[in-house]
């Protein structure tokens, strides 16, 4: 039975991916060599990490300006400590949304390098929603927001004017639809949504905003180091980065960012529309703030959770429980999840109607 995977990550990702991956593995560009044996110094190798920088740069429609594209290690939960230790200045302070789980680790991780001031939250409503209303301090160093909460099912449909550096942590919609992204001055993002497996995070960073922060940096946690290095000051994580650029690839064919925003707005429009349809389910986040990438829901009536739970498993969804923390449902729609899978689990609901 074809599985449907609505998880949040690691998640679904291209087949063709998978495929092409799996034959690296057994023999990386007939080298004999598999992909994980490979030296990550060797001319296949490098040529893959500059193949993967250049081609974010691309998509994002960020070449040639000024920009920077790395490919690290320890995931988007690093970036919470490298983006404040490279840009907070000594003695001065930075400005957060507090929009759900990960943005609220950010804001904890900032408070150890200077004053860290919350511009708007939403955690007193369950994080159902996306602030409004708030200014950003002209003196801060930057400010720090978050673009799709996974968790909670919001996504930010735009972001703030500001003179102060933007910082956006993309972890689960990085790729997924058309943004100025020469907006941002930085942006970070666990590849284990749309763009590969656990191992890797991709940042983007605008080489004029670093080096301004006056105080020492450890050499790991230092962007310009491993912009200096051309994202190999380490040993990389090969197998990641390779499956990445993969992905990258397969979304350039499809027609780009453009291309894949189409179908991501088809795949929400017709999951959301059932969800406000049908009158077992209800939406958990506010509907201006609904996340393409997560649709997260409830049913009306808990009693009725174990013939629904039963319903989709046995026509092969997977993945569709909400996040531990919240509960209910969420089903997470990310590039390479097809039309047809969001069609499967709306005939479910569908069905179950007849069935209560």
């Amino acid at each position: 039975m074809k599985k449907h995977n609505y998880s949040a990550g690691p998640c679904i990702l291209p087949q063709e991916v998978f495929e092409k991956s799996a034959q690296a593995i057994l023999n990386f560009n007939d080298s004999g060599l598999s992909l994980l044996e490979i030296s990550h110094r060797s001319k296949d190798f490098v040529a893959v990490m500059d193949q993967a920088r250049a081609l974010v740069l691309e998509l994002l429609g960020l070449e040639g300006k000024g920009y920077q594209a790395l490919f690290l290690a320890g995931g988007a939960s690093l970036e919470f400590v490298m983006a404040p230790y490279n840009l907070m200045k000594v003695g001065g302070k930075a400005a957060y949304l507090d929009t759900g789980t990960w943005a609220a680790g950010a804001i904890k991780e900032a408070k150890l390098f200077g004053e860290t001031v919350v511009v708007g939250s939403s955690k007193n409503d369950n994080y159902n929603h996306i602030p409004t209303g708030y200014s950003i301090p002209t003196d801060a160093d930057y400010f720090h927001c978050t673009s799709n909460n996974t968790i909670f099912g919001t996504q930010m449909k735009t972001f703030p004017t500001t003179e102060v550096p933007v910082v956006c942590d993309m972890s689960s919609d990085i790729f997924s639809r058309v943004l100025d992204f020469s907006q941002f001055d930085l942006i970070y993002a666990g590849a284990q949504k749309n763009m590969g497996p656990a191992g890797t995070t991709l940042v983007v960073v605008k080489e004029s905003i670093l080096g301004k922060s006056g105080r020492e940096i450890p050499s790991m946690l230092d962007y310009s180091k491993h912009i200096k290095a051309e994202s190999m000051y380490n040993t990389p994580p090969v197998f990641p980065v390779y499956t990445s650029l993969l992905t990258l690839q397969w979304l350039k064919n499809l027609g780009g960012i453009a291309a894949i925003e189409k179908q991501n707005n088809a795949k929400a429009n017709l999951l959301y529309s059932e969800i406000d349809r049908n009158p077992l389910f209800k939406g958990a986040a506010a509907v201006a703030d609904r996340s393409a990438m997560n649709a997260t829901f409830l049913l009306n009536d808990e009693a009725h959770a174990p013939i629904f739970d039963e319903m989709w498993k046995a026509a092969g969804i997977s993945g569709l429980p909400g996040h531990r923390s919240v509960g209910g449902y969420r089903a997470s729609m990310y590039n390479a999840l097809p039309l047809e899978s969001v069609q499967v689990l709306v005939d479910v609901m569908k069905a179950l109607e007849t069935k209560v």
